[in-house]
């Protein structure tokens, strides 16, 4: 005979962590100009390309939220337009086992770094098939631009329970 009880109780699930899984991603939006075309084509210096980046999330249905990367940038050789190219790339992602605080950063911070690959990759095909050499884009701090946003905002990264509709 043994000491253990017939039916044991059942044991409690550990709690676990945050939960992210990607449901999909695609491009939202893809516009390329070459304005002054053929004459841009030729060579000449080095062009000066102006860069931005801005991520915006929405909730979508209770788990689900849409992320955006937006990216433009514009190459100019002596004050005349070489290329402008636009992207928004987005994904769709469930998110279980984040409380409303944390929410916001993990939205605005880890899910742009996943779909910030595939959106370099996109441009930089953009601007290739466009007959310019590739824009190969660094790696970028998704937490410092983060940060700068809510040093601009004056903000504590708090939403008030609701989630982020801003940009970063």
């Amino acid at each position: 005979m043994t000491d253990a009880p017939a039916n044991p109780e059942p044991q409690a699930a550990a709690p676990q962590g945050p939960q992210l899984r990607v449901l999909g991603q695609y491009i939202k939006d893809l516009s390329f100009e070459n304005p002054n075309a053929p004459a841009s084509l030729r060579g000449g210096g080095q062009p000066q390309i102006d860069m931005s980046i801005d991520v915006q999330a929405r909730q979508v249905e209770p788990e689900t939220f849409e992320v955006t990367l937006n990216l433009s940038a514009k190459a100019e050789r002596e004050g005349d337009a070489l290329f402008i190219v636009e992207l928004a790339y987005a994904g769709l992602f469930q998110i279980r086992g984040v409380d409303d605080r944390a929410r916001e950063p993990f939205l605005l911070i880890e899910c742009p770094r996943l779909l910030f690959p595939f959106a370099r990759r996109v441009l930089s095909d953009a601007t290739r098939d466009g007959g310019f050499p590739p824009l190969m884009l660094e790696p970028v701090d998704f937490a410092a631009l983060y940060r700068q946003q809510l040093a601009r905002q004056g903000g504590d990264g708090e939403t008030g329970g609701q989630p982020p509709a801003g940009n970063a």
